[in-house]
């Protein structure tokens, strides 16, 4: 079971500073960490771990991580930032 402090917490790393992170992945925090299976979770703390420049460059699509893991995760947050808000 996922605690409310859990989803707080990383709704917190989700705050980042840069903008345009912060407006991406906090919303994906609230509608979907909770739906996320262990494995989705663990690599959302990972990439939480990330320099801001890093993130921002794989949401542009610019770069991609080396690491597999991170590319699924960054995956699925572009797929949500692409579903129309009340799909979410």
């Amino acid at each position: 079971m996922i605690t409310d402090e859990e989803i707080n917490r990383m709704r917190w790393a989700s705050r980042r500073g840069m903008l345009e992170l912060d407006l991406l992945l906090e919303p994906f925090v609230t509608a979907r960490y909770r739906e996320l299976d262990a494995a989705d979770r663990q690599r959302y703390q990972e990439l939480m771990l990330c320099e801001d420049q890093d993130l921002f460059a794989w949401f542009l699509r610019k770069e991609q991580p080396e690491d597999p893991e991170l590319v699924a995760i960054v995956r699925s947050i572009l797929e949500f930032a692409r579903t129309v808000p009340k799909h979410r």
